[in-house]
């Protein structure tokens, strides 16, 4: 199966096959084709579920600048990144990756949940959108974009500004 046609798997209705198509380009995306940009992103995957976030994000950083196309090297950099709670950081990795791989689900993904993190919930909504158009079997997906309506409209369209005092002295 190549990526169009998981792609296409992804938008059916039998769940053996989406989930197939889902493992499958997972399986395409972290595979650069390049052995040492695959052994560090193998590495910075490892130090990452060791939490290890500063030593994962200084070995995704290496692989985007040794195989700057490479996408999921911005998308692990993301990851890592929104672990350790730097948002920004990892909205513009997602946008980096998305840049490479529009139908990312992943990073669509990824990046709603940084901009619902910092209370920007329409984006977020449109981001997890963005996901469901592409994987739309998605539950965390559906789940997030059901949180992030919600904080929409009971915010009534006003964004909020985490870490803000609302006193003024």
């Amino acid at each position: 199966m190549n990526e169009d046609e998981a792609y296409r798997e992804l938008l059916g209705d039998d769940p053996a096959r989406v989930a197939r198509a889902e493992a499958v380009l997972w399986e395409m995306w972290t595979h650069s084709g390049i052995a040492e940009v695959d052994r560090l992103l193998r590495e910075g995957m490892a130090a990452m579920e060791r939490r290890d976030f500063s030593r994962a994000e200084e070995l995704f950083a290496h692989v985007t600048e040794i195989a700057p196309d490479f996408a999921e090297g911005w998308n692990k950099r993301a990851t890592v990144r929104y672990l350790a709670e730097d948002f920004a950081g990892a909205i513009a990795d997602c946008a980096e990756t998305i840049a490479r791989k529009p139908r990312h689900f992943g990073a669509l993904s990824g990046q709603g949940l940084c901009h619902m993190a910092l209370g920007q919930h329409r984006e977020a909504a449109d981001l997890f959108r963005r996901c469901l158009e592409v994987h739309p079997s998605l539950l965390a997906a559906r789940r997030n974009l059901a949180a992030a309506l919600g904080e929409a409209v009971r915010l009534n369209g006003h964004q909020t500004r985490p870490n803000t005092s609302a006193s003024n002295s």
